[in-house]
């Protein structure tokens, strides 16, 4: 766990987001948290790991994407040193689709 991001602010979002039943829910709920941009930062984000998670290269990423290559490395260090946080939720989600 990072105590870099761990305080009493965070614990109140995450329980907010945990609190969230749907995709609809979600759609109202950080559009009115984020601004677009860090939305559409956060979802590309994510999709890079994702991609990345499935070995593809760096070149198909930024077509797909549009993420830069900066974008892509600073995700895959999150992927190799970072908490296991993308993998965990990657595994969850798989086992939610059997």
């Amino acid at each position: 766990m990072n105590s870099k991001i761990k305080d009493e602010h965070t614990d109140h979002l995450f329980e907010a987001i945990l609190a969230l039943d749907s995709i609809e829910d979600c759609y109202k709920f950080f559009e009115d948290l984020c601004t677009v941009p860090e939305l559409k930062a956060m979802s590309q984000r994510f999709e890079v790991a994702k991609m990345l998670s499935e070995k593809q290269v760096y070149s198909e990423i930024v077509k797909k994407t549009g993420a830069s290559t900066a974008t892509i490395s600073r995700v895959n260090r999150s992927l190799i040193y970072g908490s296991d946080g993308y993998d965990m939720v990657f595994k969850k989600i798989k086992e939610g689709k059997k």
